[in-house]
């Protein structure tokens, strides 16, 4: 099974795309640089839990959206 932070990553470039949002976008939304959120994509950085807040108030989702992989895996 794929790490956490892996399954996380794919999962919010998944939710970035569809929502049309570039990293850049995603990054002022979030308040966090632009290097964070590609690495938080690709697995290497993993976010706090107030990042988090921010994500599934930026997507309208709940927090177990954000932590549903079937489709990443």
């Amino acid at each position: 099974m794929p790490n956490l932070r892996i399954l996380f990553g794919k999962k919010l470039r998944k939710i970035r795309r569809y929502k049309d949002l570039t990293q850049e976008q995603l990054a002022e939304l979030l308040g966090v640089s632009v290097e964070f959120v590609s690495n938080m994509e690709r697995g290497v950085n993993a976010p706090s839990f107030e990042t988090i807040e921010k994500i599934a108030q930026a997507f309208d989702l709940s927090f177990g959206e954000l932590f549903t992989f079937e489709d990443e895996k």
